[in-house]
């Protein structure tokens, strides 16, 4: 069987590789995406990418990923104030995985609070552009059981 994984991005990941290269590095947002492409593609799972720097466009992929087995979430700013996309998530009733680029723990106090991580499966922060695959790879275990 070859699980779907959508893969969501939020606000100025657009722009990654521009922004703030001490905390997310070099690496365009294309980039990072054929890297979660490699890794999915090794175990044989399907993933599709969506970035929107908007919140409703966020949520309407969300509320769209009935199809998909699970989720991996990078909702950025969003996460430390969207309800609505918190409870897309719970709505749509997939396991999803919280993922941060920069440890979100090691910065401002206000970034601290994330108001997806006590409904994720799990939370995977601070590795970079590994991050992401760290979080597909805990995708497939999940999935497999």
């Amino acid at each position: 069987m070859s699980w779907k994984v959508l893969v969501v991005n939020g606000p100025n990941m657009n722009v990654l590789g521009q922004r703030e290269k001490g905390f997310y590095g070099a690496m365009t947002l294309g980039d990072l995406e054929g890297l979660v492409k490699k890794k999915a593609d090794e175990l044989g799972m399907e993933v599709d990418f969506f970035q929107s720097n908007h919140e409703g466009e966020l949520v309407e992929a969300i509320q769209r990923a009935s199809s998909y087995h699970c989720i991996i979430i990078n909702a950025a700013a969003y996460t430390h104030t969207s309800i609505a996309i918190r409870d897309a998530l719970l709505a749509v009733g997939r396991p999803f995985i919280e993922v941060h680029m920069s440890n979100i723990y090691a910065r401002e106090p206000f970034r601290h609070r994330s108001l997806l991580s006590d409904v994720a499966r799990g939370q995977i922060v601070g590795f970079g552009p590994v991050s992401y695959t760290l979080a597909l790879e805990a995708a497939y275990a999940i999935l497999k059981g």
